[in-house]
This record gives C-alpha cells, structure tokens and sequence, in this order.
C-alpha cells in the first residue's frame, strides 16, 4: 500500500527548470523557518536560483542569533536535513546549498588555503598533492580555484572517500 501524501522520487536526473528550483527554494525556506522557530533562532531568509541549483541563506538580522547554527558541520546537517525535506515535498532530488551567516564564503576561503598549501608542496618538488574528502560541490569549487591558480585537478575515490589530486598544469 502506498501512501498517497509522500510522492514518490523519481530517478529522472534531468536538469530542472528554474520554477523547480525556485518551488524548491521555498520549499526549503519554509522548513527551515520552521526549524529556526523551534529553536527560537532569528534569522532572515534569502532565496536564489544559480548554476542549476537552489540557493538559500540564512543571515541574521541586527543581535540575530544566527551564529548558533553556523559551524560548518551543523551548516552541513541542516542542509542535508532541508534537502530530505524537499525531496519529501517535491519529489525529485535536491542539490540546494545552504549558506547560514555566511558559512560558505568561510568554507570557500578555506578550501582556497587547502590548495594554496597544495599547491606550495608541488612548487617544493612533489609530483603531485592530494586533498582530504570532501562533498561533490566542495570539489567544484576546489577545481575552480586550482584552475584559477594554473593547475589542474581530477576527482578520485567513490562516495564518502571521493577526494582531489591537483598537478602541474
């Protein structure tokens, strides 16, 4: 027996529309107003759509409190728990990125030191520098910022243990 009110997910991958990903956004704003009313956090929301994915930030409004829930890991959680919630809703699998009191542009920076003191080890001799695991779209943002530096990188491994190797362009 199948329960009318849970859609089912589809294994489409298509790329969807920008109204999906907009649906999506505020689909995921709605939980997460939910999830911040619960924990009595303030927070205001601003929803995006850009390179086929649903951007939401959550960013704190003058003495917010935002800053409780902006530790990479629980950034993390959160988005994994909103992107359950949307596939729940809509369907269809979610890419969308959670941004919380600017936790991304700190992850980004981040991972731009990570391939700057890998890079440095080439410059050193080595032949070549591998990064620790990391998510699908922490690995698109290191290849940019290796292709940025002049260097090439290529994802190895399979699920949690996929990784980054950057070498000589």
């Amino acid at each position: 027996m199948t329960n009318i009110d849970t859609p089912r997910v589809s294994a489409d991958r298509t790329e969807p529309t920008i109204e999906e990903l907009e649906h999506e956004g505020d689909v995921a704003a709605d939980f997460l107003e939910g999830l911040l009313d619960i924990a009595d956090i303030d927070g205001d929301l601003d929803l995006d759509v850009r390179n086929g994915r649903a951007y939401v930030s959550v960013e704190a409004p003058e003495g917010g409190s935002v800053s409780l829930i902006a530790d990479l890991d629980t950034v993390q959680a959160l988005q994994e728990l909103t992107r359950i919630a949307v596939q729940a809703k809509t369907g269809r699998f979610s890419r969308l990125i959670l941004d919380v009191g600017g936790s991304r542009d700190t992850r980004q920076q981040q991972l731009a030191g990570l391939v700057d003191r890998a890079i440095q080890k080439i410059e050193e001799g080595a032949s070549q520098a591998s990064l620790p695991s990391m998510s699908s779209y922490e690995r698109k943002l290191v290849h940019d910022v290796v292709a940025e530096r002049g260097f090439v990188s290529e994802s190895y491994g399979e699920g949690a243990d996929r990784h980054t190797v950057i070498r000589r362009a």
